[in-house]
């Protein structure tokens, strides 16, 4: 028996396109090359959000391992353009996590708020992402988070939270005096899910 196939044609049924280079009309655009040089192709000012984790220097297939300052000179051009690149109240979530030279760790989100900084960013989080699985230390403790740093180009950014609200821990929780007595003291929606995050895997 044959297998059927993924997506069935209809007469509008429309095939997602993706493209290799970048036009505002394009719904996805994948590039497989150098960072820089697909930027350079982004005008000025055009994009919302940039959310990325580039190579910590540890030495990964897709990348190559050198000095920690090296290191950082080139991803502060990469930087710059995509800070080139963003609106007035576009936003740059930026995750990392060390970068471990003969036992000693330096942990990148450090180096990589300076260098924000010279270009003008301001920092709205340091998100401390929580999973319980990874490598065993043997000489030091396990590392069981990554921070997402969150900038934002001006004072007048985009952030929604109502959609990212997490269930309350006391929902339907009242305020028991005061003016409110008897009101509900939480948001209905939920509350705000705080800059820590954990990632449980089944």
């Amino acid at each position: 028996m044959m297998n059927a196939p993924l997506f069935q044609a209809t007469s509008d049924f429309h095939p997602l396109v993706i493209m290799d280079n970048y036009n505002d009309a394009n719904l996805v655009t994948l590039h497989h090359g150098d960072s820089c040089t697909f930027l350079k192709t982004i005008p000025d000012e055009s994009i919302s959000l940039v959310v990325t984790s580039p190579p910590y220097n540890i030495g990964k297939s897709y990348e190559r391992r050198q000095d920690i300052g090296s290191y950082l000179a080139e991803q502060e051009v990469v930087i710059s353009e995509l800070v080139r690149t963003l609106n007035n109240r576009g936003s740059i979530c930026w995750q990392t996590g060390n970068y471990v030279d003969e036992g000693e760790v330096f942990p990148l989100d450090i180096f990589y708020y300076q260098i924000f900084k010279r270009n003008g960013l301001k920092l709205r989080n340091r998100i401390i992402w929580h999973f319980e699985h990874g490598l065993h230390a043997s000489k030091r403790f396990s590392g069981r988070y990554e921070t997402i740093l969150w900038f934002t180009k001006s004072d007048d950014y985009t952030f929604n939270l109502d959609p990212v609200r997490i269930a309350a821990k006391y929902p339907g929780k009242r305020h028991f005096k005061g003016p409110n007595k008897g009101q509900p003291s939480g948001n209905p929606l939920g509350k705000n899910p705080s800059d820590i995050w954990e990632f449980l895997y089944e």
